[in-house]
C-alpha cells in the first residue's frame, strides 16, 4: 500500500514540474503590458537640463544659469554637463598644443615654451593653428550671449579735454613798493587797496632827515662846482663836478626823480619831504602803508599788480598729459558767462605734479582788455588737443583690463573666439582707443559679453593645464617608484608595503 502512494505522489511531482517549466510565448495582453513598464521606467529618469557655456551647472528644472544668466538648455538621456558639451568639441588630444607662438608677432613660432626676442611668454598653439585658449562657441548661444564685434580700423583720433583753471595773477606783472631810506610818511595819496593806478602816479611824500642832509650836500656840491669852475689849478674844477656828480647819484639811488632834482636846482631850496611815484600802472593788491607811520628803509608798503593780462592754471590729469602741449589753443568760460568764450594759449606746463590730486598744472595766458577776468576766479577749460592721424584703433569697451595688462577677444569666425594681449595708447572723444601693438587693421574683436568669453577662456585653459600634463606626470611618478623599489633597502620596502595594504 505504502509503494502505491509513494509512486502516486512521484507521478504528481513529475507531472507539476513538467508545467512550471513550460513558457507559454506572450501574448498581445503580456507585451502592452511589458511595454507599459518599461514607458513608466524611462518617465521615472527626470529631464534635466545644463548650461551651454557652464556644464557642471545641471538642474532638475528649466531656467538660467546662476553664473551667467543663459538659459538651461535639456540635457540627453545618461548624459552629464561635460559629456554633452564634449559631444560638441575637438577632443583634447586634437587640441593638445603643438607649437608655441609670440604674442606679439605672429611668424614667431617655436616648438617648446619659452619668451620671445621681446621678452614675452610664448603662447600655446594647437594642432589646428589656434591658440591653446581659443574657445569655440555656437552661434545661436553667442546671439544669446549678446557677443558683438567690430573691425579693427585706422582713425583720426581727437580728444578736447575738460578741466577747471583757476585765475591768477601775471609773475611778471607783479611790484612791490617800498621805501630805501629811513622816514615817515607825511601824505598818502594811495589810500586804499584795489585802487588803479597809472605810472608815474604820486604815491606818498616821506620826510626824512637822511634825504634833507643829501639835498644840502647835493646844492653845496653844485655852488662848489660853478665857482671852481674857472680855476687855473689842474683837477680842482674835476674834483668838484665829481663831487656834483656822486650827490646827484646819490639822490637817484634814493628813487628821487630828475625832476625833483632839477627843482631842488632851479630853487636853490632844500624840501622837507619827497614824493615817491609808481614806478608801473596797475591795481594796489597790497596797502600797508599808513599816515605818519614811520616807515624802515626796505620796507614793504605796496603792492601794484598789473592786469592786463591774465594767467589761468589748469589742472591736467596724468593719463591726459600725453594730448597737451605747448601752444595749443584753450577755451575759457565762466561758470556766471558761459555765452561768452575768451581764447587763449598753453605757454607753459609745469614739470611736476600735484601730489594730493595727481595732476599737473598747464598755464594759459589771457589778454584782459575790459578787466572782466578777476584774479581767483575759476573758469571751465577746454584745450584743443592735437589729431593723431592713422592711427589703429578699437573701441574702449573692448579692453579687458586687469593688473598685469589689457586684453581682447579677436573674433576668428565659425564661433571661434582668440583672447590675445594688446597694448593701448591715448582713448579719443568718440569711444575709440589708439592700438599701438597685438592688433592687425580688419581683425574683428568683440565689443561686449567679453566678460562671459573671459571667464570660460580661463576655464578651459585651466582644464588643459591640469589635464594634458597628466599622463607625463603619471609616468613620471612610475618612473620614480620604481627607482625607489630598486634603491631602497629591504626593510624600507616591507614599511611600504605594509603602508599600502592600510589604503586598499
Amino acid at each position: 500500500m505504502k509503494a502505491i502512494v509513494l509512486i502516486i505522489a512521484l507521478i504528481a511531482a513529475l507531472a507539476g514540474g513538467y508545467l512550471l517549466g513550460t513558457r507559454r510565448p506572450a501574448g498581445p495582453e503580456q507585451a502592452h503590458e511589458q511595454q507599459v513598464a518599461k514607458g513608466q521606467a524611462e518617465a521615472e529618469k527626470k529631464q534635466q537640463y545644463t548650461c551651454g557655456m557652464h556644464p557642471f551647472v545641471i538642474r532638475d528644472e528649466p531656467g538660467l544659469c546662476p553664473v551667467c544668466g543663459m538659459t538651461l538648455v535639456p540635457l540627453k538621456p545618461g548624459a552629464t554637463g561635460s559629456q554633452q558639451q564634449a559631444a560638441n568639441a575637438p577632443t583634447q588630444a586634437a587640441t593638445a598644443p603643438k607649437k608655441w607662438r609670440s604674442p606679439m608677432d605672429p611668424g614667431y613660432i617655436r616648438d617648446a615654451p619659452g619668451k620671445d626676442y621681446m621678452g614675452h611668454d610664448l603662447v600655446p598653439v594647437t594642432e589646428d593653428g589656434s591658440d591653446a585658449g581659443t574657445i569655440s562657441i555656437d552661434p545661436v548661444t553667442a546671439q544669446n550671449m549678446g557677443v558683438r564685434t567690430e573691425p579693427v580700423s585706422r582713425r583720426q583720433l581727437v580728444k578736447t579735454i575738460r578741466t577747471v583753471g583757476l585765475m591768477t595773477y601775471e609773475e611778471g606783472r607783479q611790484f612791490s613798493i617800498n621805501s630805501k631810506i629811513e622816514g615817515w610818511i607825511e601824505k598818502l595819496f594811495v589810500n586804499q587797496a584795489g585802487q588803479m593806478v597809472k605810472k608815474g602816479q604820486p604815491l606818498m611824500e616821506i620826510y626824512s632827515p637822511e634825504l634833507v642832509a643829501a639835498q644840502q650836500e647835493y646844492l653845496l656840491a653844485l655852488e662848489n662846482s660853478g665857482k671852481l669852475a674857472g680855476n687855473p689849478v689842474a683837477g680842482i674844477a674835476g674834483s668838484a663836478d665829481r663831487l656834483l656828480a656822486a650827490a646827484r647819484t646819490r639822490l637817484k639811488y634814493w628813487d628821487i626823480s630828475p625832476g625833483q632834482i632839477r627843482a631842488i636846482e632851479t630853487s636853490g631850496q632844500t624840501t622837507k619831504t619827497l614824493t615817491l611815484f609808481s614806478p608801473h600802472s596797475g591795481v594796489v593788491t597790497m596797502k600797508k602803508a599808513l599816515e605818519g607811520m614811520r616807515v624802515m628803509a626796505g620796507e614793504e608798503l605796496l603792492q601794484i599788480s598789473d592786469i592786463s593780462n591774465i594767467w589761468i592754471n589748469a589742472d591736467i590729469f596724468e593719463y591726459e598729459l600725453p594730448w597737451v602741449k605747448v601752444g595749443q589753443t584753450a577755451r575759457v568760460e565762466l561758470p556766471f558767462a558761459a555765452d561768452k568764450v575768451f581764447e587763449g594759449r598753453i605757454t607753459y606746463i609745469y614739470p611736476y605734479l600735484n601730489n594730493e590730486s595727481r595732476t599737473a598744472r598747464a598755464r594759459i595766458e589771457l589778454v584782459n582788455p575790459g578787466l572782466e577776468l578777476k584774479p581767483d576766479m575759476y573758469a571751465n577749460v577746454m584745450i584743443d588737443t592735437g589729431m593723431v592721424e592713422g592711427a589703429l584703433a578699437i573701441p574702449v569697451n573692448a579692453i579687458l583690463s586687469s593688473g598685469k595688462g589689457q586684453t581682447v577677444f579677436v573674433a576668428l569666425g565659425d564661433g571661434r573666439f582668440e583672447p590675445r594681449p594688446v597694448k593701448s595708447g591715448v582713448t579719443d572723444d568718440n569711444g575709440y582707443i589708439q592700438i599701438l601693438s597685438g592688433l592687425s587693421e580688419g581683425e574683428s574683436v568683440v565689443v561686449s559679453a567679453q566678460f562671459m568669453l573671459d571667464s570660460e577662456s580661463t576655464l578651459r585653459e585651466a582644464v588643459q593645464k591640469m589635464s594634458a600634463p597628466a599622463e607625463q606626470a603619471a609616468g613620471a611618478a612610475d618612473h620614480k617608484a620604481r627607482k625607489g623599489e630598486a634603491n631602497s633597502p629591504p626593510a624600507q620596502k616591507a614599511g611600504t608595503e605594509k603602508l599600502d595594504d592600510l589604503f586598499k
